[in-house]
């Protein structure tokens, strides 16, 4: 079993934060995500304890190898998955959305599958 999908939401939100701007804190991640700073401590403790992320001594917050891993997994199913229901003609607004739900539930099976007709389709 994997990584609850709350984790694996944490673990991309401070992967994409790190993209816009460095240093992550955790009040960009509780602004972002619009969430209270003491639930986010809490995660950001339980992902430090487990090894998916570091926070140094300013409260930087880095991911591990592991946690950028996870991450980047998750961004690359997210941008995939709202890319392709964006072609099919879904707005942008529910395509994120639905992107959202969909990166963290369906089976890795199934997503090679979609990216795999993804890639005929759109080189054929």
């Amino acid at each position: 079993m994997g990584l609850p999908e709350s984790a694996e939401n944490y673990l991309e939100t401070i992967f994409m934060l790190s993209i816009k701007k460095n240093p992550v804190r955790s009040i960009d991640i509780a602004n972002e995500l619009d969430f209270s700073k003491p639930s986010i401590s809490i995660a950001m403790k339980n992902l430090r304890e487990n090894g998916y992320i570091q926070i140094n001594s300013s409260g930087h917050i880095t991911l591990t190898g592991t946690g950028r891993e996870i991450a980047q997994k998750m961004y690359d199913r997210h941008i995939l998955i709202s890319n392709w229901l964006i072609s099919l003609g879904v707005s942008k607004e529910t395509a994120i959305s639905d992107a959202c739900k969909m990166e963290h539930d369906i089976s890795e099976e199934s997503f090679l599958a979609i990216q795999k007709h993804i890639e005929n389709y759109f080189h054929n």
